[in-house]
This record gives C-alpha cells, structure tokens and sequence, in this order.
C-alpha cells in the first residue's frame, strides 16, 4: 500500500449543517460564510490549511452548498485544490457525509469540522498518527467544562471514553475538532443510511482503534454566536496572512 505523506493528505471539511444557534445570521447563507474580521469564515480556514502546507480540500456540503461552491470554485484563487460531496435530499449527518465523499480522499485523511479554527501543526498530528496501525484519531483538549461540556475520558495517553450525550466525571477533556481517519475505519459505520461522526468515534474508542493526541492549544469555533464574536475579536488581533 502506498505511504502517505501528512502533505499529501486531502482534507474533509464537514460544512453541511443547519447552523440553528447563528440565526437570523445564517438564514441566507451558510454557517461557513458568516464574515468573521472581515472575511467569510472558510477564507480564514482555508489559510490555516495553506499555512500546514495542505493542498486537498473535500467540502462535504448540503443546506445552501451550492452557494460554498459558487463561492470558492474550485480553489485556485485560495492556493488550494477543492472538490464537492453534495448530501443529496436528504441529510447524510457528518458520518454518512464522510461514507459518501470516501472516493475524492486520501487514504488516511483529516477530519476538520466547518465551524472550527484550530492554530495547530495539522503536519505534526498526521506525523504521530501515521506510525500507528490505528484505523482513527481524535486530537483532544483539557476542557474541564470550560468551553463547552467534556466528553472524552483521556487518561495516559489514551482515550478511555468518547460519548457526546451521556456525560462521565472522569472526562476532563473535549474533541477538539480535528480528526485523522483511514477508509477502513467505516467497516464499524452504521451499514447504510445517515448517522453522526460521533457514533463512528464511539465504536473505534470500543475496539481500541482510536488514537488520541492531546492538543495545549485552545481551539476557537462559529457555532455559537459567543463564539464567533471571541473568535472575531480574536483574529483581528492575531490576522493569519491571507
């Protein structure tokens, strides 16, 4: 099997969803291009990327996707590579989006949730994962509640426990946004139909098939609108080059 390089790598971008919690902001136009210092938010994403020397972009897109498209083409002007995975009628969740879009990435790929900004070594995470056989990784961050409710139990080095709905008081730490999988992760995916990303990491955490790498760096995130008012300010204060 041929060996990937972290820069090789293809990128799944997750920017499908509702956005319920920015309306009325986004009742027009998707989460993704809600302007945050000055630019639609994939823009700063996209210099994150370009700045970890990622070319390849999957953006996994339904409500309102096709306006991503005619907003970001096919990446040129972004010194990127960008294709599509469209839902179709019916909603996919971030699993089943994933599933579908398996054909345009790399073998492993990340995993970069739409809403999120993480000022992270993308290279470096990939670096740790690839000499490992594990067929998935989660990086996380010690939470303590702070940001947002704690879901993983990380102890040693390892995730012990990953569940979004039912909280645990030994979970310290939360998903941090960026995720790595091979395409072999998805034989423990629901076997049709749509389903959350979270179930597929739930299953790997059981079969001991997800790494976990612990990340210092606070992560930003849209989803909110305290959100992207910290992450607006933020930037203007720390602008990444375009």
């Amino acid at each position: 099997m041929k060996v990937v390089r972290p820069e090789e790598m293809s990128v799944a971008l997750l920017a499908g969803g509702l956005a319920t919690r920015l309306k009325p902001i986004t009742e027009t136009i998707p989460k993704c291009l809600v302007e945050v210092a000055g630019r639609p938010f994939l823009e700063h994403q996209f210099a994150l990327l370009r700045r970890c020397g990622i070319k390849k972009v999957v953006l996994c897109v339904g409500h309102m996707g096709e306006k991503v498209r005619a907003f970001a083409g096919d990446g040129q002007r972004f010194g990127l590579e960008l294709t599509y995975a469209f839902d179709g009628e019916a909603p996919l969740g971030t699993g089943g989006a994933l599933r579908q879009a398996l054909p345009l990435l790399s073998d492993p790929f990340f995993v970069l949730y739409g809403d999120s900004y993480l000022p992270i070594d993308f290279k470096a995470v990939a670096q740790r994962f690839l000499v490992t056989s594990a067929a998935g990784c989660m990086t996380v961050f010690r939470n303590e509640h702070q940001w947002d409710a704690s879901n993983v139990w990380f102890d040693q080095g390892c995730i012990r426990l990953y569940h979004k709905r039912t909280p645990d008081p030994r979970m310290r730490h939360i998903d941090y946004g960026l995720g790595l999988l091979r395409h072999a992760a998805f034989t423990l995916a629901p076997a049709a139909g749509g389903f959350d990303l979270a179930l597929l990491y739930e299953r790997l955490v059981e079969g001991g098939q997800l790494q976990g790498q612990e990340e210092v760096e606070r992560f930003y995130e849209i989803g909110s609108p305290a959100g992207l008012a910290e992450l607006d300010a933020h930037l203007r204060q720390t602008p990444l080059s375009p």
